[in-house]
């Protein structure tokens, strides 16, 4: 699509990161756009954009990470292994120019927590800029991400219903 190619980071201890990420895939299909959304983190299928994905034409939804918890502290070798696999999807999709806006949910985390090298990816980033639009949303985006970036928007948590004891909620919360 004309115009495409900045990097967008949605980060900070907030809610709402994937949220803007998806708004901007809703956007952008209702201009014609091919949108791949790959979820390194959220490999359960009752999340409602997993469910809703198949009803938007134009969006494409990977998820990519186990239906549990990284432990991130001593991440479990598989957790590893499907977060670099989840990025050399990305990577594919980005060389083979299958998408105009690529969305890789819980990246930021990724990187910062040593599941994927955050040098590699910039690296590939520098060479690779080919006209897609690139999100990355997650907490803890590494600082060299961010100098590379666009646009980064920095979510920060004022006040919480967690805190109130309030479950997650389908829909809302997930």
């Amino acid at each position: 699509m004309k115009g495409y190619g900045m990097i967008h980071v949605y980060t900070g201890t907030g809610k709402g990161k994937t949220t803007a990420a998806l708004g901007l895939a809703l956007r952008a299909v209702g201009h014609g756009a091919r949108v791949v959304m790959i979820c390194l983190m959220k490999g359960d299928d009752t999340y409602g954009e997993a469910r809703a994905a198949h009803c938007l034409p134009g969006f494409t939804l990977k998820q990519m990470g186990r239906d549990s918890f990284v432990d991130f502290r001593h991440p479990d070798p598989v957790d590893v292994q499907m977060a670099q696999a989840a990025w050399e999807e990305g990577k594919r999709i980005l060389l083979a120019r299958e998408a105009d806006l690529l969305i890789l949910d819980e990246m930021n985390l990724a990187m910062s927590r040593g599941l994927v090298d955050t040098q590699e990816v910039l690296s590939f980033l520098q060479a690779h800029r080919n006209g897609t639009e690139l999100v990355f949303t997650g907490r803890e985006a590494p600082q060299e991400l961010i100098g590379l970036a666009d646009l980064v928007t920095d979510m920060e948590e004022v006040k919480h219903y967690y805190e109130k004891g309030v479950p997650i909620r389908d829909g809302i919360d997930h």
